[in-house]
């Protein structure tokens, strides 16, 4: 029960507890009249909102002791106080430096402490820890005491001397009753100017000297706090610096275990790129070489793909294939491509009958498969050169003496209208001739395909004197120099070295 009755007094307002009641008050006069006078019922002195102190100061220590007296009446917590100190001081400080007074004036509610300075600086020296409201040429804070402090001392009050109404005879009107003291006249304000001020009496030095206390216990309390947010930034600084380490021994596991990917990756790539594409033909009197490069740098592989083997005949056979499409999607139509034309190859179809039957193959199983072909039949011994074509870019050779030729040859390839090659063009290669075979990728890297093919004549004899297994990554690297249409890249040459 007492602490309900301590929560309704917290929660009573000031409009409320202030408000008075009028009894009446019936009295007989000697002609044995009645008459009703109004009365002021008695109210316990901590619910009405009593006028604190007001006092002027003309220098700020001064106003910082007066307002910490005011404060430790008020009982407010000591980190309170010094904020409300610091506040008030930092708004008084400039029109003191200016030689002008200002004026501490207090009020006191059942619930709320209120502070007014007068004047207060428009621009403080710094920013005040309790923001005020703007009173005029003032300023003004509204203070909250607690609930237990304002019980207590609310009981204190209804103990002492209760307020009564106005007697017989008073003269003095209701509303100034109400509104406070009456104005004092100009020689009652001369007089109180001349006064002395806090701190000139004893009693002002020892409540100077108990401000000094109440300035060390604030001092005392701000020390401690200080000292309270050094232990809590130690607490905060060594559980970031865990944290770190474990943030740390944790990146370096998925460092070394992406590292562990990464290289299981790449394994995994080579070894379906070997799958892919096989390694060049030993074959007596020939040198050849490849560079691949897919357009998606994340896909092993695209639609560009080839096959070399050796026929039972002793010649060599090879199959370039550019299947419509980049990714694994067009890997697939080209290796099938690939291994239809060895299987019809090794059963020993004519070359210039092979690309037709491929699309007679495939087109029932794929309707979407379109690709150009490009095939090639070298008898090591002699030189002789045999090609058949189906929409492919032409062979080029670069011979020996400097010269490049283009073997054009007819054709269209699988998956286009009337597929197959129209005929079977004859070449020889001499000692120290290059063939060059290639995907579109290498020559229509810009807009025009004639423009590609007249400087791949040109790279091709520049770097004819290289290296077999170095000549496709100079060309292709000559041919990149500007890339406006990425695609699969494939150059594969093939150099005659017997006589």
């Amino acid at each position: 029960m007492e602490a309900r009755a301590r929560g309704i007094r917290c929660r009573g307002s000031v409009a409320e507890t202030g408000r008075s009641r009028v009894s009446e008050k019936v009295s007989e006069t000697s002609g044995g009249e009645q008459h009703t006078t109004g009365t002021r019922a008695r109210v316990p002195a901590s619910r009405r909102a009593a006028r604190g102190p007001r006092s002027t100061h003309r220098s700020l220590p001064e106003l910082e002791d007066a307002l910490r007296l005011l404060a430790q009446e008020w009982r407010l917590p000591v980190e309170l106080r010094g904020r409300l100190t610091q506040s008030v001081a930092a708004l008084a400080g400039p029109p003191l430096r200016e030689g002008r007074s200002v004026t501490l004036a207090a009020r006191r509610g059942a619930r709320e402490l209120t502070v007014e300075l007068r004047p207060a600086a428009v621009a403080p020296d710094e920013t005040p820890a309790l923001p005020p409201e703007a009173a005029g040429r003032g300023a003004r804070w509204r203070l909250t005491r607690p609930c237990e402090e304002d019980a207590h001392e609310e009981g204190a009050h209804e103990e002492g001397p209760q307020e009564e109404g106005p007697r017989e005879g008073d003269t003095r009107e209701e509303g100034a009753r109400e509104d406070g003291p009456r104005r004092k006249s100009p020689r009652e304000a001369d007089a109180d100017d001349k006064a002395p001020h806090a701190g000139d009496s004893p009693a002002g030095g020892a409540a100077a000297g108990s401000a000094r206390e109440l300035l060390a216990e604030e001092l005392r309390e701000a020390r401690a706090r200080i000292a309270e947010l050094t232990d809590d930034r130690q607490r905060l600084t060594q559980e970031l610096a865990e944290t770190n380490s474990g943030v740390l021994a944790l990146y370096v596991q998925l460092e070394e275990r992406d590292e562990q990917l990464r290289r299981a990756h790449g394994q995994m790539l080579r070894e379906l790129e070997d799958a892919l594409r096989p390694p060049p033909v030993a074959v007596p009197g020939l040198e050849m070489a490849i560079h691949y490069a897919p357009a998606d740098t994340d896909a092993p592989t695209g639609g560009d793909l080839y096959d070399w083997f050796r026929l039972p005949d002793g010649t060599v056979h090879i199959t370039v294939v550019d299947a419509l499409g980049h990714g694994v999607t067009s890997t697939r139509s080209a290796l099938n491509v690939t291994h239809a034309v060895r299987t019809l190859a090794l059963e020993g179809h004519p070359l210039g009958q092979i690309v037709a039957r491929t699309d007679e193959i495939l087109l029932p199983f794929d309707r979407e498969l379109m690709a150009t072909v490009q095939l090639v039949r070298i008898d090591p011994v002699t030189g002789l050169v045999r090609i058949a074509n189906g929409s492919h870019p032409p062979a080029l050779v670069a011979r020996a003496g400097g010269a490049t030729e283009y073997l054009e040859v007819r054709g269209r390839g699988i998956g286009y209208p009337l597929p197959g090659s129209e005929r079977v063009r004859e070449d020889a290669l001499g000692p120290g001739d290059l063939l060059v075979l290639y995907t579109d990728g290498l020559t229509e890297s810009r807009r025009d395909p004639r423009d590609g093919e007249r400087r791949l004549a040109l790279a091709a004899a520049r770097h004819r004197g290289l290296p077999t297994e170095e000549v496709p990554g100079a060309l292709a690297a000559e041919m990149h120099t500007v890339i406006l249409h990425p695609d699969d890249t494939l150059a594969l040459t093939v150099r005659r070295t017997g006589a």
